[in-house]
């Protein structure tokens, strides 16, 4: 019998904090659907956005998200994602950057309600996954 691991996809989106924090609140239907037709193992999570999502959230919000983690991988921020950091134009909002290099260093799509801070950042490709309808 395989395990989960082994039956699990190759990693494709890469969840932004916002989708997360929309999921785990219960706001975001469309993201909730989208999530839950992708195949296991296919969205993940940067460990930055892991520890934004953690910030001020409460005890509710909190189990929500462990249960989400239950599904959604973390990854580290690596040496190939701070390769890829350093190779941004420089722009407003740190953590943004951080999260596109790190999307852009594993070759993820980034899954975002915010496409506009991500903009004009090559090699990124962004998906939001709020909007109704939204499609791989």
């Amino acid at each position: 019998m395989l395990s989960v691991d082994a039956m699990a996809a190759d990693p494709k989106f890469l969840l932004d904090s916002n989708i997360a924090i929309y999921l785990i609140g219960g706001h975001a239907r469309a993201a909730g659907q989208r999530l839950a037709e992708c195949e296991l193992g296919s969205v993940v999570t940067s460990s930055i956005c892991l520890a934004e999502m953690r910030v001020g959230r409460s005890d509710a919000e909190l189990n929500a998200l462990g249960i989400m983690l239950q599904r959604i991988d973390v990854l580290d921020f690596d040496a190939a994602a701070a390769e890829a950091y350093a190779r941004l134009p420089f722009k407003r909002g740190g953590f943004d950057r951080l999260i596109a290099a790190h999307a852009v260093s594993r070759g993820l799509t980034l899954v975002t309600a915010n496409e506009r801070d991500f903009a004009g950042i090559d090699g990124l490709l962004v998906e939001n996954w709020t909007v109704e309808g939204a499609d791989a």
